[in-house]
């Protein structure tokens, strides 16, 4: 089983960091970072916006909770978005790949 897993982030910077620090501890075999994404949410009761940069991780669903552990210690904000979403079907090969990545 296998999942991706969504984090928003304040900028390039962060996301680097959090990408890095993930991979490091072969907790992921893959990290996305998409730039200058605009996000729109409920905060502290209004509606807010914000400039971010959007991580999309690939794992194994085992690694999951330990992932989520290790970006809430690295990440700026007091509740970021991290959510887990399963991979349902997928090439073959990229799964065996994200197997070999994470050490399994």
């Amino acid at each position: 089983m296998y999942n991706v897993i969504f984090v928003t982030v304040s900028d390039k910077k962060e996301a680097k960091y959090i990408a890095e620090g993930i991979l490091k501890d072969k907790l992921a075999a893959c990290v996305n970072i998409i730039e200058k994404i605009t996000s729109f949410f409920w905060w502290k009761g209004k509606i807010d916006r914000g400039e971010e940069c959007l991580l999309i991780i690939k794992t194994r669903k085992a690694l999951v909770a330990k992932l989520i552990k290790k970006v809430r210690g690295l990440h700026s904000y007091e509740v970021p978005e991290i959510i887990a979403l399963p991979i349902v079907a997928g090439n073959r090969k990229y799964l065996e790949w994200i197997d070999e990545s994470t050490g399994r």
